[in-house]
């Protein structure tokens, strides 16, 4: 357990032990930097998250380099079917017209946060669970942390960097540009006959997108529709419920078995500027986008990797200027190391927002002129191979292609 007498500077407070800080805290080990991480949840309730994960090729990179990969529980997904309801056109994107093992893959949140937190808890750098941030004050030289809850080691911690990876947007932030798609999302897990032959589908309906994602030997289900349909669904016995899911899915794979729902309202929220003095929002944190094309995750992680590289060259830089002048020790918070971060993510992260977004729009909706061009461009993407690799590198890499 580190030594964090009052005046203690750590270089990088983590706010949140859930996948998102557990890898930046991974990504940043052999960094030489004074970590901590702290987590208002206990660690069971973060390893046992029963939420599932799309994660994309680029993401699978990511934890290979993380070192968490192969202890990972996944289901791999080779083949994506994208369609529309009611009208003609189709694309089949396949991994390997990609020479790629699988276009990316499902798993647990809960899983891999276990995965990353072993990894962590091997590397040494402690993780404060059960203590709650409530607030952090940001100076010219550090960022003070008030802590609460049983597992706090001080009344306060002092960093010369806080990293905010956990807990959502609030409302009415000045910061945060807020849409509501007027839609829900129902979520359970769907049995298959047949198994599902790594085969993930995207279905658009005009009220939303339903996809099935392999996992395990069945499907893992995100039926997005108005507030008011997802109450009459849910309202639906297992039986007529999973009798209205065939119909929207079609003859593609026969549903034989449906488990307890669940639902969420779907809302795009996202900061402006993820920086401030001292102080960087990743995650959920720093946006929520629709669950259309799976992109939140892997937006994060990618989020995560240019911090933890942007990090890695400061410290770098200052380690060569130190060696031939007195200088100042390494600040993990300086302004030019959060403008540098900043400059690095500006395209990829406002490019898969607008993509997430676009696609919600232009595909959720039961407009004449655009349920014809839906058609269209499915046809496209299946005869234009050029354009279809765009696509697939675009949900794979994000919006730089970046791996």
């Amino acid at each position: 357990m580190a030594d964090n007498a009052p005046d203690r500077v750590h270089d990088l407070l983590i706010v949140g032990a859930g996948p998102v800080g557990l890898a930046l805290a991974l990504a940043l080990k052999d960094a030489g930097l004074d970590i901590v991480l702290a987590d208002a949840r206990t660690r069971e309730a973060v390893t046992r998250d029963p939420r599932d994960l799309a994660l994309a090729h680029g993401t699978r990179l990511t934890l290979q380099r993380l070192g968490v990969w192969d202890a990972l529980p996944r289901t791999a997904i080779e083949h994506i079917h994208i369609s529309h309801q009611g009208g003609l056109g189709r694309t089949l994107i396949d991994a390997a017209e990609h020479d790629l093992p699988a276009l990316g893959y499902v798993a647990s949140a809960g899983a891999l946060a276990a995965a990353l937190r072993r990894a962590v808890d091997a590397a040494g750098i402690p993780v404060f669970d059960e203590t709650e941030i409530t607030n952090l004050a940001a100076g010219e030289d550090d960022v003070i942390a008030s802590l609460a809850g049983a597992g706090r080691p001080t009344p306060t911690l002092r960093a010369r960097l806080a990293a905010c990876a956990e807990g959502g947007l609030r409302a009415g932030d000045p910061n945060v540009v807020e849409h509501d798609y007027g839609q829900h999302a129902l979520i359970a897990d769907v049995q298959v006959a047949g198994g599902h032959r790594h085969t993930a589908f995207e279905r658009f309906t005009p009220q939303g997108p339903v996809a099935l994602l392999p996992k395990g030997d069945n499907y893992a289900l995100v039926h997005v529709s108005r507030p008011e349909t997802a109450d009459e669904l849910l309202a639906l016995d297992d039986a007529a419920y999973l009798a209205r899911l065939q119909a929207h899915i079609g003859g593609r794979a026969r549903l034989t078995g449906v488990g307890p729902r669940l639902r969420y309202p779907l809302v795009l929220r996202y900061r402006r500027s993820t920086i401030a003095q001292r102080t960087v929002w990743l995650g959920n944190a720093a946006q929520t986008l629709h669950p259309v094309a799976g992109q939140g995750f892997n937006l994060a992680l990618r989020d995560v990797w240019a911090l933890a590289d942007t990090l890695l060259k400061a410290r770098e830089a200052a380690r060569q200027h130190s060696a031939n002048t007195a200088a100042k020790p390494f600040d993990a918070g300086a302004p030019s190391v959060l403008a540098s971060y900043a400059s690095a993510r500006g395209l990829d992260r406002l490019g898969t927002i607008r993509f997430t977004d676009t696609l919600v729009r232009v595909f959720s909706n039961d407009f004449g002129p655009l349920h014809h061009a839906r058609g269209a461009a499915l046809f496209a993407l299946d005869l234009i191979p050029p354009l279809r690799n765009f696509v697939a590198r675009r949900m794979m890499f994000g919006a730089r292609a970046w791996p």
